[in-house]
């Protein structure tokens, strides 16, 4: 585990574990690396070098008052490779996450990664417009924003049940995991968490993944109730050059921390890392 520091001055921690060809992980919103540790653990022990950092704004990270947009977020992940001087790097994005490391891979990141997988992945754009009808409505976001403002602690405990479908009946949701999501949560800086709800919902990554031509794993649960598939992972596949789609019947939008869904991906992850 270390630090660095970046070029605006925000230090930034990472967990770096392992050898190997490296694999970077990039975590959801509003949530920190530790979100990853159970893919991390995964993967160094079958002969990569696994790295995750805390997003700035939240975990053991500088809580910054700017810089809370997906530019900033990519070019400090950029950053970050060039800190480790890694080469043949394949990154792996949850979510907001997933925008993060897709305009990293089409921008400063784009000559030291060779692999990208977009798990319940934002891109391309999460807003319903014009162009886009099948995004959500601005209101949407609107009522985050609102939740935050006026108790973040019983929103985050609130959102923690659609974020891994618990509030389905079919699921297998301990209370430690919407614990841990509520603990994770509440380490990111309000204004972070309230910035962040505008670089999630309104940065629009088309243009990011038509520059994509790496091999990219696109996995999406079918009952994401956070970043539904119709509007994300069904319409970057379209985007990617060299992209394939695996939907997983019934997942959520937190699927690689639950039963079953976490088997499967975590299988999906070492194929695709291998092949």
């Amino acid at each position: 585990m270390g630090t660095f520091t970046t070029s605006d001055g925000t230090t930034i921690f990472y967990k770096d574990w392992g050898s190997g060809r490296p694999v970077v992980f990039s975590h959801g919103w509003p949530l920190n690396s530790d979100a990853w540790d159970d893919q991390l653990h995964l993967v160094a022990n079958n002969g990569f070098r696994a790295i995750a950092h805390d997003r700035r704004g939240g975990g053991r990270s500088s809580q910054t008052w700017d810089g809370n947009d997906i530019d900033t977020y990519a070019d400090d992940l950029g950053q970050l490779l060039e800190h480790l001087d890694l080469r043949d790097v394949v990154l792996v994005g949850h979510s907001t996450g997933g925008g993060e490391v897709t305009r990293c891979a089409a921008g400063r990141g784009k000559s030291r990664v060779s692999k990208l997988l977009l798990l319940s992945a934002i891109p391309p754009l999460m807003l319903k417009t014009d162009a886009n009808p099948e995004g959500l409505p601005p209101e949407v976001f609107d009522e985050i924003r609102q939740g935050l403002i006026a108790d973040r602690s019983q929103f985050y405990e609130d959102l923690s049940a659609p974020f891994y479908g618990a509030n389905r009946d079919r699921a297998q949701v301990s209370q430690g995991i919407r614990d841990m999501f509520w603990l994770w949560s509440m380490t990111v800086s309000l204004r972070s968490a309230y910035d962040c709800v505008k670089a999630f919902s309104e940065t629009d990554l088309t243009e990011d993944l038509k520059r994509i031509d790496i091999p990219t794993l696109i996995i999406h649960g079918d009952d994401d109730q956070i970043v539904p598939i119709v509007a994300a992972g069904k319409q970057s596949v379209k985007l990617v050059k060299n992209a394939e789609l695996k939907v997983y019947e019934g997942a959520p939008h937190g699927l690689m921390a639950v039963a079953p869904y976490k088997e499967q991906f975590n299988q999906d992850l070492l194929d695709f890392l291998r092949s």
